[in-house]
């Protein structure tokens, strides 16, 4: 760590213009310093367009001639999305852009005048600032299949997060209206038989009243096969003694065909994402390799890489751990100390990917499991399910980095050293 900000400093050298971005949605604000962080012209607010962005570049270049600076960073911070099109643009037109961590703006801005207040305008120059000092991480904006598989991933999880919701209220409706439907149909959003239904009659009136031969006829017209007539006369049956309510049932018969017609739509755009996934996946040159780990699929293989991008860009697989958030902490103060956990100051998507790919490696991958199961249950310091599930998912990123590095596919032998093994066997 020493060294990466030995280097940061290094870069700041007495030809070098820093300017602090302050990121709005309209108007944003830039100071400009120079090495020694004493201000250079005044303040400059500019409009979140293109006409402000060609502003500060402007700007930039009439301050570079005027004091003879050579070389320029700019410092914005990773404010929702409206940082992106600033960021894209200066580095188009060759401009180093880094970014500064919220959470230090917010600390250091109180260190120049001693007070809370807080504007645009000061945020800015506390963001060169901290530039200034090397507190800072290099941006990084895919340009390549890495930006599409990002694009993907992210799309991937806002239709989820739209799917869960459809189910989860359509669940809300059933319960209200027919609790018992879940009797008959053991998941009623995935059937063909039970969709229809819950198209066509899906309360227990509407049941009654088709009755058992109604009932078979709707069925039939979503499945082809021959359908069990017990089906039909258990779900009629069940529908007599439903405790569900009764009022509404027009209104709700209307509001759960638009929910499954959506539902359907999502289920739709779902396999389209994934389906677009798996090609971009393969055009990596990666996904041959990260697929041959049993318990990765193509959603969590592209997601992984979706997030951090070209695995060979960083040194080691600790950066990516430390990128989601992995890297350990403690608080210690005199004779105080606290437990250790994990910082997650990182990529908290990242870290959902990596569970999601721990929870299912440690029930079908070998060496996942039996490292897991040893770690929940060694005599020296036994860890919780989910903080071995951390450790699993720190071993994941390290696997897939040495795999890509290597180009090798997936070798079980390899995966536990000698010394892990005899843990393991020992503990047996």
């Amino acid at each position: 760590m020493k060294n990466r900000n030995n280097q940061k400093l290094e870069a700041i050298t007495p030809k070098t213009l820093i300017i602090g971005v302050d990121i709005a949605k309209q108007t944003q604000w830039a100071r400009f310093v120079n090495y020694r962080g004493l201000e250079i012209g005044k303040a400059l607010k500019f409009q979140n367009d293109r006409n402000g962005f060609e502003t500060i570049l402007a700007s930039i270049d009439a301050i570079c001639k005027n004091k003879r600076l050579e070389d320029v960073i700019v410092g914005m911070e990773p404010t929702g999305h409206y940082w992106k099109p600033l960021a894209n643009y200066l580095i188009v037109h060759g401009v180093t852009v880094v970014m500064v961590n919220p959470y230090h703006t917010k600390r250091a801005k109180e260190l120049d005048d001693n007070s809370q207040t807080k504007n645009d305008k000061k945020d800015a120059l506390t963001i060169a600032r901290l530039v200034r000092d090397g507190r800072y991480y290099k941006v990084y904006m895919p340009q390549d299949i890495f930006a599409e598989l990002r694009v993907l991933a992210n799309s991937r999880i806002s239709l989820m997060k739209r799917y869960n919701a459809i189910k989860n209220t359509i669940t809300a409706v059933m319960d209200e209206y027919f609790p018992e439907i879940k009797t008959v149909f053991k998941n009623p959003l995935k059937g063909k038989a039970s969709l229809q239904i819950l198209k066509s009659c899906p309360f227990p009136s509407l049941i009654i009243e088709l009755g058992v031969d109604g009932v078979l006829a709707e069925i039939k017209k979503a499945v082809k096969k021959t359908v069990g007539r017990k089906k039909a006369e258990q779900l009629v049956e069940t529908a007599k003694k439903s405790i569900g309510v009764g009022y509404g049932i027009v209104s709700a018969k209307l509001k759960l065909e638009l929910m499954i017609e959506e539902l359907e739509l999502l289920t739709k755009q779902l396999a389209q994402i994934e389906t677009a996934m798996d090609l971009a996946l393969t055009d990596t040159g990666y996904g041959d390799i990260i697929l041959s780990i049993p318990g990765i699929g193509v959603v969590t293989a592209a997601s992984f890489l979706g997030e951090i991008g070209d695995p060979m860009r960083f040194d080691n697989p600790r950066q990516i751990s430390k990128m989601a958030g992995y890297n350990l902490v403690e608080n210690s103060s005199g004779q105080s100390k606290s437990g250790t956990g994990i910082s997650k100051r990182g990529r908290k998507s990242l870290r959902s990917i990596l569970y999601q790919m721990a929870i299912i490696m440690v029930a079908v991958n070998a060496e996942m499991k039996k490292l897991y199961e040893y770690l929940k249950t060694r005599q020296n310091n036994p860890l919780k399910k989910k903080q071995a599930l951390v450790v699993i998912s720190k071993k994941i990123i390290t696997v897939i980095y040495n795999l890509v590095k290597k180009h090798t596919e997936y070798k079980a032998e390899l995966v536990l050293g000698e010394f892990r093994k005899n843990q393991i066997k020992q503990a047996a």
